[in-house]
């Protein structure tokens, strides 16, 4: 699989506001991550396009961390890109962010993000996403994003070639 980003190209840390931070996320972040999942299998299962009957309610912890980690040496290999939303102490993950090669014509790249479940109507989802636009535009080096479930309805996104 190609690199998504140039190899020279210094990848892109994070992102703060004055509600959350985007960083990289590791296995180091697996009972977070974890917890953020389990407490929102329902909700994740109609944001995500990509993943369809992910998560499913008998997800271990052992299986969340082997997806940590081949999200991490996807990162390091420069293949995609996946990032924890976390609190600003860092107590608890809010949701994550994903950063992939495209899957349809004429784009450069898909990003996709979710918040957990108990933050759904707090307005973090959408301040999570024009966060995210701002700091893709800003950033990275793609003319051509797309946003899944944000941009296109599922039926939209399913037609593309």
């Amino acid at each position: 699989m190609a690199r998504l980003i140039p190899r020279d190209m210094e990848v892109p840390y994070g992102v703060e506001t004055e509600s959350f931070r985007i960083r990289p996320i590791t296995i180091h972040d697996t009972f977070k991550d974890y917890d953020a999942v389990m407490t929102s299998v329902d909700h994740l299962r109609g944001c995500l396009f990509s993943s369809p009957g992910w998560p499913s309610h008998d997800l271990t912890l052992t299986q969340d961390m082997i997806d940590l980690a081949w999200h991490q040496k996807e990162g390091q290999l420069r293949r995609s890109f996946a990032f924890a939303v976390m609190s600003l102490d860092e107590s608890v993950q809010l949701g994550c962010l994903y950063i992939d090669p495209p899957s349809k014509k004429g784009i450069d790249a898909e990003v996709s993000m979710w918040v957990r479940a108990s933050e759904a109507d707090t307005g973090l989802d959408g301040e999570l996403y024009e966060t995210v636009r701002r700091w893709v535009d800003d950033e990275w080096p793609f003319d051509r994003v797309a946003y899944p479930g944000r941009e296109y309805t599922r039926e939209e996104w399913d037609d593309l070639p």
